[in-house]
């Protein structure tokens, strides 16, 4: 059993680490599909990667439920590591969860066994933080909406391969809906409720 003292350490600068990955989560955002890279760094248990544990660090605390999959729940290490450094409640219900972290995305269940959000608050849904093998290699996507100039092209390795399908549930969900990040070791790429798929390639 790991103890507090054994836990892998948080960010070792707090506030530039968290600035740094704060405006990599919202430049993702703001342009989905486009990669982007977090530069600070951390310790996390595995099978936390870079990008998912900075991202904990940086957006996760006291008032946001997190669900954890099979992948991320099969050892103590990441519950405990999340409460230590975050103060998030790890749960066991994903209807009310804020953020749900996948380790193993081929998992991921139904959509509708998180939080879409209301029509008066859209924003108390659940964001998905999938971890995906590539964000540089694998299949073509061509993704369109706010934010993207046209259509912005993405190839990935993405589990479960249908994502974008089950996705297609957020327009008419809209203003409501699910947000995703897909995290590649400390590569990111945000999939906001308003974007869809354009085209998918080889």
């Amino acid at each position: 059993m790991t103890t507090i003292a054994e836990l892998p350490a948080g960010f070792a600068d707090k506030v530039l680490s968290a600035q740094s990955t704060f405006r990599s989560v919202m430049d993702a955002m703001a342009r989905p599909g486009s990669v982007q890279r977090i530069v600070a760094t951390s310790g996390a248990p595995s099978p936390v990667m870079r990008g998912a544990a900075a991202i904990a660090l940086t957006l996760f605390d006291h008032d946001t439920p997190v669900w954890l999959d099979a992948a991320m729940s099969g050892t103590s290490d990441v519950t405990k590591w999340l409460k230590f450094h975050t103060g998030a409640p790890v749960i066991a219900d994903s209807s009310i969860c804020s953020f749900a972290l996948f380790g193993d995305a081929r998992s991921l269940p139904a959509l509708d066994r998180f939080a879409f959000g209301s029509n008066e608050y859209p924003d108390r849904s659940t964001t998905l933080i999938l971890q995906v093998e590539s964000l540089t290699d694998g299949p073509g996507f061509e993704l369109r909406g706010p934010g993207i100039d046209g259509t912005a092209a993405l190839r990935a390795m993405i589990q479960p391969t249908d994502l974008f399908d089950r996705l297609a549930i957020n327009a008419a969900l809209f203003p409501r809906g699910i947000d995703v990040v897909l995290v590649a070791d400390d590569a990111i790429v945000a999939i906001p409720r308003t974007t869809r798929l354009a085209a998918k390639g080889d």
